[in-house]
């Protein structure tokens, strides 16, 4: 539902074309979810079914206008004012592997760790340059502010990420180091056997 509210929050500015909320929307997050104009469209549409945006004539060039209505402004303004659910998260495809991966014949979940570890940090590092360019020159529009925003985020993102992934890595350690300690069942069967005092026959009278 980001899309659809974002180009409900550019609508907002004035009337805008579809290429042109793309360009927008694309700007104001560092190109971080790139945009499609058949996308954009797509969404326009729907808002116009629900009665969020109507087409508002042309531009000189001929570019057909929309302009968010007074049911839009309240979508946006409802939006804004709610917390974003986090009770239903959105599939993880790295959660999904790493809980694939334990127990997986032929895989070493240690190596799997390891290889996505290199590319977070990796990745951290490229969003942190991009940040000190960023901030090389202060930000002197919303479009910088709002980039810089949505990179910060990027960072936190892999740094969360990366602790994760040590955590995980010490808890397989752990489950490790616990197994080999731990004797097989058929040697504790054994050893519980041999420790029993064996029971007295039982004789007739």
């Amino acid at each position: 539902m980001s899309i659809r509210h974002g180009l409900l929050a550019l609508l907002e500015r004035g009337p805008r074309y579809g290429s042109q909320l793309r360009t927008e929307f694309e700007s104001r997050t560092g190109s971080t979810w790139p945009l499609n104009v058949g996308q954009v469209y797509t969404t326009l549409s729907r808002l116009e079914r629900d009665g969020l945006v109507v087409q508002d004539g042309e531009d000189d060039q001929g570019h057909a206008l929309y302009s968010i209505t007074d049911g839009g402004r309240t979508e946006l303004r409802n939006w804004f004012e709610t917390p974003v659910d986090r009770s239903n998260p959105p599939r993880d495809e790295l959660a999904i592997k790493l809980a694939m991966a334990v127990g997986a014949p032929g895989v070493d979940i240690r190596a799997v760790i390891q290889s996505q570890r290199h590319h977070t940090v990796r990745a951290m590092q490229d969003y942190t340059r991009l940040k000190a360019q960023a901030l090389a020159d202060v930000p002197g529009n919303r479009d910088e502010v709002a980039w810089l925003l949505v990179l910060e985020q990027l960072i936190f993102q892999a740094e969360a990420e990366a602790r994760w992934l040590d955590h995980c890595e010490s808890r397989l350690v752990r489950l490790a180091e616990a197994a080999a300690t731990d004797p097989e069942p058929e040697a504790r069967t054994a050893n519980h056997t041999q420790g029993r005092t064996p029971a007295r026959p039982r004789t007739r009278r």
